[in-house]
This record gives C-alpha cells, sequence and structure tokens, in this order.
C-alpha cells in the first residue's frame, strides 16, 4: 500500500493562506480540530506550498501574528512512497501530517490518522497485540493543576496528552493538546513602553527607541483557562488490556477519534498506546 492509497487529496484538503493571520490558523485547529494545518501562497505560477502551522507553534509563540512567520519547514513525501516508509518518516520526525508534494505543488496530505485508519482496516494483522508496541512511560498530571501549568507540562513533556490523577493517584481522565486549543483565545492588549531617553551615544539606545511616538506598544497573547484540569478533561476514558489486537485498538481510535489509550491490567494504569506507537507496527 502507498501513500495515495490513503492520503487526502488535495480539493478535500484545507488550507490557510499566505499572507494571512495567526486568527485564520487557529480558527481551523478548533474547529477541526486538527494538530496542523498547510500553507500555501498563490503565485503567478499556481499554488505553492509554504509550510506548516502546528497548534504547538501557535501556543508557543503567541506574539507572532503573520502566518508566514508561523509556518514552518516539514518533511514531505510523494505520493508513490511505500506506506511503511512514510511510517518510519513520521516515527523519526515527530510528525503527524506530512504533506505530499510533487515539487513544490501540494498534492494532499497524509496523516497519523490516515495510517491508524490503514491499520483498523487490515493492513496488519490480528496477532500483533498492544503489549508489542505500547510504551510504559507515562505522562500524567493532578486533576486540581491550573490549566495554564498542565499546558507547559504537555509542552516540556514534548507529548500531547496527560492522564489525570485523583486524590489517590488513580486514573480519573485525560487531557489533550486538543482540549486546551479548544478554549485557548487570542488577547490583545497594550504594555507601557516608559518614557526615559537614552544617549545618543550610547552602544545601545533601547530605552530612547522605547519612547518616540506612543508610549505604549500593542501585545497579542494566547490566553487559557486558569481552572483545573478537571474542568475541561475527558471523563470517560477508553482503555485495553496488553492482548488487545492493534487492528482492534486502531478501531477503538478512529470510532471516538482519539490519539491515545490507557493500557490497563488488573485495574491498575500499566502503560500507554499513542497512535504514533501503533506506526511502529508497520516496521
Amino acid at each position: 500500500m502507498n501513500v495515495e492509497d490513503v492520503m487526502t487529496s488535495r480539493e478535500d484538503v484545507v488550507t490557510v493562506e499566505v499572507p494571512g493571520t495567526r486568527d485564520d490558523a487557529l480558527e481551523y485547529l478548533q474547529n477541526r480540530q486538527f494538530s496542523s494545518v498547510p500553507a500555501v501562497k498563490q503565485t503567478g505560477d499556481g499554488e505553492v506550498f509554504r509550510g506548516i502551522v502546528s497548534r504547538s507553534s501557535l501556543i508557543k509563540r503567541p506574539d507572532e501574528d503573520q502566518l508566514a512567520m508561523l509556518a514552518e519547514d516539514a518533511p514531505s513525501t510523494t505520493a508513490d512512497t511505500p506506506l511503511a516508509e512514510v511510517a518510519e518518516l513520521m516515527i523519526r520526525d515527530g510528525e503527524r501530517r506530512i504533506p505530499v508534494l510533487d515539487g513544490e505543488r501540494l498534492e494532499g496530505i497524509v496523516t497519523v490518522t490516515d495510517i491508524v485508519y490503514a491499520i483498523a482496516h487490515g493492513e496488519l494483522d490480528d496477532e500483533v497485540l498492544a503489549g508489542s508496541v505500547c510504551g510504559d512511560e507515562i505522562n500524567c498530571v493532578y486533576r486540581e493543576t491550573p490549566l495554564t501549568v498542565a499546558e507547559r507540562e504537555l509542552a516540556f513533556a514534548r507529548v500531547p496528552y496527560a492522564v489525570v490523577l485523583d486524590d489517590e493517584g488513580e486514573m480519573d481522565g485525560m487531557v489533550t493538546e486538543v482540549d486546551i486549543i479548544d478554549v485557548a483565545r487570542v488577547v490583545e492588549g497594550e504594555e507601557e513602553t516608559g518614557d526615559s531617553i537614552a544617549n545618543q551615544d550610547d552602544e545601545w539606545a533601547w530605552e530612547g527607541i522605547k519612547a518616540v511616538g506612543n508610549r505604549y506598544m500593542p501585545t497579542r497573547n494566547v490566553e487559557i483557562p486558569n481552572g483545573p484540569v478537571s474542568a475541561f478533561m475527558t471523563e470517560d476514558v477508553i482503555s485495553v488490556s496488553t492482548k488487545r489486537p492493534v487492528t482492534e485498538v486502531a478501531q477503538l481510535m478512529i470510532e471516538h477519534d482519539i490519539e491515545q489509550i490507557p493500557i490497563v491490567s488488573g485495574g491498575t494504569l500499566t502503560g500507554i498506546v499513542q497512535d504514533m506507537h501503533l506506526l511502529e507496527a508497520l516496521q
């Protein structure tokens, strides 16, 4: 099976257009609950691909408004690439959405979900079990942790989820990057610049530069509610055992539109299966 057999073709790919603003991408990611969106530009020679705008780049660069600056380089593939090769590329580079290019032209997008869908529909046999691909390092957060702190914890851990624990240390829910970007909003305001004037002979005359003209400069920030994680988490968490076939795990992910499933054995949380883990079964 090749990329062209599972990818979303260009006519069905929603993109943001350069020049544009961060709000264009934020609205798309909130409405579609995707991790990123391709950016394109119209030129005299037609449409060209200009990079990927991810939900993580919007959060970590709150002062940048221009899509051209938020769009990041991304590894790409071609329509005739074997599915196992693009799965290996996603694992190696940690990319969830790979643009399918013909030169600079965007032909489509292949995603982790596309490959999970292929696994769910027979790309692997039922002998491959969840226990063979799951991870035993589980990212967790306490239910009363402020969501702002939980967002930083996910960023530092470099994972898109956290299992939420209650007062007894038992699994109480799940919070994800999607949950956070869902309630995030861009806030505009002003910041006082000060009015001191630096000597023109100073090597760095920043204070003088700040004081020229208006005493206030515009600011932009991503505001995340400061309520407890428990107010934003998913409470009804789907879980599986290590002996569940990977094909069934993939089917659960597609059915419930989720990217990770906890492994529970004897009522105890023992591991996690992320959708990226399923790609490893193709290697």
